[in-house]
């Protein structure tokens, strides 16, 4: 449908702004109210989006929150953020009227990096997050849900798989200026749930299955820079931070308050730029470029070499428009995406209240973290089998990755078996085995409750396999080690897609091995001679 001509602001002020106080219901009979006024016929709107699309030029917001229903557990637990703390408040909130954006200081290459990493490890927490989202959706008619309930939700999982692949590409992005800045690659995080100082108060990140609740918190995390969002119930700000001053000088990095995406990016893009400015573009980029992921390798369009200040605002660029979207249009943005699901959610949960698209879920571990306090823990033993393979496959994709950005003395044939593995593994094991985890019980703890990836964080250092030779070993003898564990699982009752995983992970493992066969029979070429 063509857009009308935009009424006068004057015109829509006292309708549009009685609109962003409105729940859904209450918009939708409003929509029908209102039909016959002049001045709505005069819009040629008809539905609840394009109010608010024309809410959003008018005044650079959505329509308000509603309260979120509760999830049904118990005590709360790891992965889980604690309920209650933003219940009843409207989506919007601002202090004082305005929201502040304060700019942040790089004034040295560590400052710089610290923030790179802050960026890696955000970027890392959203791909965990939507995929326990997306892993968390049930998957057929047997689960209690319709045939046209269950098309709906393969459409949203679709959109959230779209989502879930460019946060990857965003990753590999802001790897890529980490590199091109001489630093190492940062695949590390706390555990989940990440409540803490380490990041602003009030950016939060946990594991929370798909539902209104799920989704205001995705929005609240992806939202445009400057529009005055508040996050989903129970994401309240936690603790206080003592972000860098200009008056407080360090040699070392610390801590800075940014408030959302595009802000902390907007930030790195400022301090390239202060720091090219200051110490000139050779001196700021001293990454090699031949370290650089790219679209020959990894197949995204967007994915560009970062080697100098225009390239890496040019990777800026692509991760805040793909996420926030451009400077005032978001529709086609991570958010938009979200704000788009969302409201086709509540359509559905308003036809049917009983709706309830997503597996009882619970974040779990294996073994209590170092790092996160009120674990849940597995009692089920096939569940923990599973949880444990999952959990093997996640290290391993990182590994991978690592071993990618860091190395050394690799063939281009063997950085192309590199990346091919990191994103086989991706779409060929995580996603599949995935959904098989959030289908089996936790325990006898948790009675009704089925198991979530925690995508456990073990040892960090286990990810950085410095040596070339022993990288690939190592690498080879892991994916076999999993081929193998899903050989036994899918002797198991209700397993038989482990055989298709054992199937993939030894094709994997056999590229590898190729590579190390053929590096061998040049040496042995190389010492004849």
């Amino acid at each position: 449908m063509a857009m009308m001509p935009m009424p006068a602001t004057s015109t829509w002020d006292a309708p549009m702004k009685l609109l962003a106080t409105l729940t859904v219901a209450a918009v939708t009979k409003a929509i029908a109210a209102m039909r016959n006024m002049a001045w709505w016929k005069s819009t040629g709107i008809r539905s609840f989006s394009a109010i608010a699309r024309q809410i959003q030029r008018v005044f650079g917001r959505l329509p308000a929150n509603r309260p979120a229903a509760r999830q049904a557990s118990g005590a709360r637990v790891a992965g889980e953020a604690p309920p209650g703390q933003n219940a009843h408040m409207p989506v919007f909130g601002t202090t004082n009227g305005q929201t502040l954006e304060p700019p942040l200081r790089v004034e040295s290459r560590e400052e710089l990096v610290y923030l790179l990493g802050e960026a890696c490890e955000l970027e890392h927490g959203l791909l965990c997050e939507y995929m326990y989202a997306q892993f968390s959706l049930k998957r057929s008619t047997a689960e209690g849900i319709a045939p046209e309930q269950l098309a709906r939700i393969q459409a949203w999982e679709t959109s959230i798989i779209d989502v879930v692949k460019q946060e990857m590409l965003h990753l590999a992005l802001a790897t890529n200026i980490l590199t091109a800045v001489g630093a190492a690659p940062h695949f590390e995080r706390p555990n989940f749930p990440i409540l803490s100082r380490w990041y602003p108060p009030d950016v939060q990140i946990a594991l929370v299955p798909f539902g209104e609740r799920a989704l205001r918190h995705f929005m609240f995390l992806e939202r445009p820079e400057g529009m005055p969002l508040l996050d989903a119930e129970g994401f309240g700000t936690v603790g206080a931070m003592q972000p860098l001053t200009v008056d407080d000088p360090q040699i070392t990095a610390g801590p800075e308050e940014w408030h959302t995406v595009g802000h902390l990016y907007r930030g790195i893009e400022a301090g390239l730029t202060h720091l090219v400015n200051r110490f000139g573009e050779s001196a700021v980029f001293i990454g090699p470029a031949k370290a650089q992921a790219t679209t020959e390798v990894f197949e995204w369009p967007e994915l560009t070499a970062v080697t100098d200040l225009a390239s890496a605002s040019a990777a800026i660029e692509v991760i805040v428009e793909q996420g926030e979207g451009a400077r005032g249009d978001w529709v086609k943005s991570h958010f938009g995406k979200f704000v788009g699901i969302l409201e086709d959610f509540l359509a559905v949960r308003a036809a049917d209240p009983t709706f309830e698209p997503a597996r009882p879920v619970l974040p779990v571990f294996l073994r209590e973290p170092p790092d996160v306090d009120q674990v849940a823990l597995i009692d089920d033993p096939l569940t923990k089998r599973v949880a444990d393979l999952f959990n093997a496959v996640y290290e391993v994709i990182l590994q991978v990755q690592s071993r990618y950005f860091v190395h050394h003395g690799e063939t281009p044939e063997e950085l192309e078996t590199l990346a091919k593995t990191a994103k086989h593994l991706m779409n060929w094991v995580m996603r599949k085995l995935g959904p098989v985890l959030t289908s089996l019980p936790i325990g006898p703890a948790f009675p009704g409750r089925t198991a979530g990836p925690a995508f456990e964080i073990v040892r960090p250092a286990f990810f950085i396999l410095p040596h070339r030779e022993a990288a690939w070993k190592i690498l080879h003898e892991r994916l076999e080690t999993l081929a193998g564990v899903c050989a036994e699982l899918a002797r198991e009752p209700g397993l038989g897609i482990m055989t298709e995983l054992e199937g993939n992970l030894r094709g994997m493992a056999g590229d590898l091995g190729q590579q190390l066969a053929a590096r061998a029979r040049s040496s042995t070429g190389v010492a004849r001679t």
